[in-house]
């Protein structure tokens, strides 16, 4: 019989065990193998899909996605996290209340986000597709204004396509890395064209 790999099955796994028993950070990671890389990198770039309007947050969460993404071009299975955030623990009993109340959200996701189109995903697509969210996350920590959403978004596609092997989500996080590379340049050649105008008009 095969076993299950989607992820609420495999939240499920890393869950069990006696209620009192702790489940340390590293562990957990260690416990996604490589789809920790994608959950990390969508966690961090979550915060960044929607205007904040905080200062320098995409440089901030942005820095540690390039560190964890050199970590997964390496060839670590799993990242390498400092280790007064890996000992980190929360005693099972906690998660496993956490994921019964999350069960059916995740459900839901799972019927959107799920294996297909194994294309997009497989082979020098999946490699060129961590190259592309590579880019992504580098232009993401560049402190350029406005320029963070598309980058962000792009992100969160390309991780979700990664974590269920989704090649829809894939192909949505190539459109969005195409439309961040178009608006990155615009801003580049844009930018520097309406300072120099500001100034002109204050002196």
């Amino acid at each position: 019989m095969t076993e299950d790999r989607s992820l609420l099955a495999t939240l499920d796994r890393l869950f069990a065990g006696p209620r009192a028993s702790p489940l340390t950070v590293a562990g957990f990671l260690e416990g996604l193998e490589t789809r920790s890389y994608p959950f990390i990198v969508a966690a961090l770039a979550l915060p960044n899909c929607v205007p904040t309007g905080i200062p320098l947050l995409s440089t901030v969460t942005g820095i540690p996605m390039v560190l964890i993404v050199m970590q997964a071009f390496l060839g670590r299975t799993s990242p390498w996290l400092p280790y007064s955030i890996g000992r980190y623990a929360m005693s099972r009993g906690r998660m496993q209340d956490f994921l019964r109340r999350m069960h059916p959200r995740l459900e839901r996701i799972e019927a959107a986000i799920h294996p297909r189109w194994s294309w997009w995903v497989t082979g020098t697509r999946r490699r060129l597709l961590h190259l592309a969210c590579a880019v992504d996350i580098v232009i993401l920590a560049l402190p350029i204004p406005f320029d963070n959403l598309f980058a962000a978004w792009a992100i969160l596609f390309f991780c979700l396509a990664l974590l269920e092997d989704d090649g829809l989500m894939a192909m949505l996080g190539w459109l969005l890395t195409a439309a961040t590379f178009a608006w990155t340049v615009f801003l580049l050649i844009v930018g520097p064209i309406v300072v120099i105008g500001l100034v002109r008009s204050l002196f």
